[in-house]
């Protein structure tokens, strides 16, 4: 199955106590909804998880995994990012994308000239920020990901419009 049929729902933050119970950070708008898109599964598809979530935890959730019983086995799920497939995920409203559906899309300005691509989507609690980039920029563009800066996604034609400020 390709990444554009699965999305990365959050990630294994590492072990929470000593009985095999893991954080896990949730990429999904309402934190909790992770459960509900079960199975989940690594990025490679390689391995499947049964996740019952445990309680709330400062930056994260408190999960158990069918399998893990040990500090030591959770510690090693560390990083592991945690994907649903697209089929099990809500549909959007017109206004809102999935990171994934963003990532490669062809970045041209307000005039139609090629900025770059869509490299990443990054949020640091603040907003979500695109990083763009393409052979003729020295480092990465930074934009944030709003209505005003980002006027235009058409996920059809595979392409973004920008209408950056004037300082950049």
């Amino acid at each position: 199955m390709s990444n554009s049929e699965r999305i990365c729902v959050g990630a294994i933050a590492g072990a929470f106590g000593v009985q095999g119970e893991v954080r896990i950070k949730s990429f999904c708008a309402e934190p909790e909804d992770i459960a509900n898109y079960a199975p989940l599964s690594t990025e490679d598809g390689t391995r499947v998880f049964e996740i019952t979530l445990t309680r709330p935890l400062k930056n994260g959730l408190g999960a158990r995994i069918a399998g893990v019983a040990t500090k030591e086995q959770a510690d090693a799920l560390r990083g592991t990012t945690l994907w649903a497939d697209r089929g099990h995920l809500p549909s959007l409203p017109d206004d809102e994308f999935y990171h994934a559906d963003l990532i490669g899309l062809q970045v041209v300005d307000t005039g139609g000239a090629k900025i770059g691509t869509v490299h990443a989507v990054h949020n640091h609690g603040a907003g979500d920020i695109l990083e763009i980039t393409a052979p003729s920029l020295k480092q990465a563009l930074l934009l944030p990901f709003t209505k005003a800066i980002v006027p235009t996604v058409d996920l059809s034609a595979g392409r973004i419009v920008i209408d950056p400020p004037d300082e950049m």
